[in-house]
């Protein structure tokens, strides 16, 4: 009898994005066996897509795909999928494509204060679960080395996010009035369209398992305050559709229907997301007429796996700060808009009521895709 070699997945059991690919195998039931950078064909898969960075997913015929809605879209054009991650109605697919865009973008304020700013409860689980991955077995100086420089690009990047001193409070508390409004909506559903998990809920994963659940600190916050979110974080990791007999069953809300709990996560994700997507837009769209001759296919930067184009200043909650901008965040909003396009006027009303009516008028002078594993510019859309 012969057995196909099951999909490999690279990841890191700490990682946001693996988070979103992880979740969505896992649902979808597929054979595929987790592994890490220190694994000893890391270096021919990141020389292969020309960057370091996870997730990647190497399939049994040895194709690689890079990216947590790249491998989610592989495994959807493959006809693997158990539960198609994607919502057939029109409202439900545009709900569920913005919950991705704000999992995997607007959540990063949160994932990475409460990761790095309270050590003395987090570090030591901090030290131990990055090494295992980069550099299993490492003692003494070489262990204090990896960790050292794998936390240091964190704590780098956390600044370019927005956390500071200043702004932590604020955090918190919008962090915890997110909490609040994912866990009345979850009381009554067990993800966020009904029955079973859609894109939004793959998304929504990324930031709120490996980071605000899986840490020290932030965990005991969500596990004893906000005991359904938890409790869909812990759905999200099960094969099974639910872990409890609370619902009777897997289907969606009826009548393409977005019930008013997960309106008010709308318009909380309309307060939270909206100023920095905005500016971030304004941004891409100077630095694109300050490349004219940019080549479509390229990312106009000398390296073609940088993510980054700059930084863009804005007002968020009483603060002025300023975040980094990458083209990555605009292919998922490019998904939302597209969405929203097809949902018609019922979606119109949706926005309207939920304050994110700007979101389909947020565009960059050319569109970004999606190229042999990195993102690219398309053509100039202005002509």
């Amino acid at each position: 009898m012969c057995f196909m070699t099951p999909y490999r997945l690279f990841g890191m059991p700490g990682s946001l994005y693996t988070a979103k690919a992880r979740s969505y195998l896992i649902k979808q039931r597929i054979d595929f066996e987790e592994t890490i950078p220190a694994d000893p064909d890391w270096p021919d898969i990141t020389k292969a897509i020309g960057r370091w960075i996870i997730p990647v997913l190497v399939a049994p015929t040895g194709e690689i795909i890079q990216d947590g809605t790249a491998i989610i879209d592989h495994i959807e054009d493959t006809g693997l999928a158990r539960a198609s991650a994607y919502p057939e109605t029109p409202v439900h697919r545009a709900v569920s494509l913005l919950f991705e865009l704000f999992g995997g973008e607007g959540l990063l304020r949160p994932a990475m204060h409460y990761r790095w700013d309270f050590d003395e409860t987090n570090i030591d689980f901090l030290r131990t679960d990055f090494v295992a991955a980069l550099m299993p077995g490492a003692t003494g100086e070489v262990r204090e080395a990896v960790f050292g420089a794998a936390s240091g690009r964190m704590r780098k990047a956390k600044a370019a996010f927005g956390v500071s001193p200043e702004t932590a409070p604020t955090i918190q508390a919008s962090y915890e009035t997110f909490l609040a409004l994912l866990n009345a909506h979850f009381a009554k559903h067990p993800y966020l369209l009904g029955g079973r998990p859609a894109i939004g809920d793959y998304g929504l994963i990324a930031p709120l398992y490996p980071h605000l659940a899986r840490d020290p600190f932030p965990a005991m916050i969500m596990k004893t305050r906000f005991f359904h979110v938890w409790r869909w974080v812990e759905r999200m990791n099960a094969a099974q559709a639910l872990l409890d007999g609370l619902w009777p069953d897997q289907s969606l809300i009826a009548a393409d229907g977005i019930p008013e709990t997960l309106v008010a996560v709308m318009r909380y994700v309309a307060d939270e997301y909206m100023p920095e997507l905005s500016a971030h837009v304004a941004f891409a769209n100077d630095w694109l007429d300050a490349h004219p001759d940019l080549i479509a296919g390229t990312n106009g930067l000398p390296d073609p796996g940088t993510r980054a184009i700059g930084t863009a200043e804005f007002e968020w909650r009483g603060h002025a700060i300023r975040t980094v901008v990458m083209p990555y965040r605009f292919f998922l909003m490019q998904r939302v808009q597209a969405a929203i396009a097809d949902a018609g006027d019922a979606m119109v009303a949706l926005l309207a009521d939920a304050g994110l009516s700007a979101l389909p008028t947020l565009v960059t002078h050319r569109q970004v895709e999606r190229a042999g594993n990195l993102e690219v510019w398309g053509a100039n859309r202005r002509g």
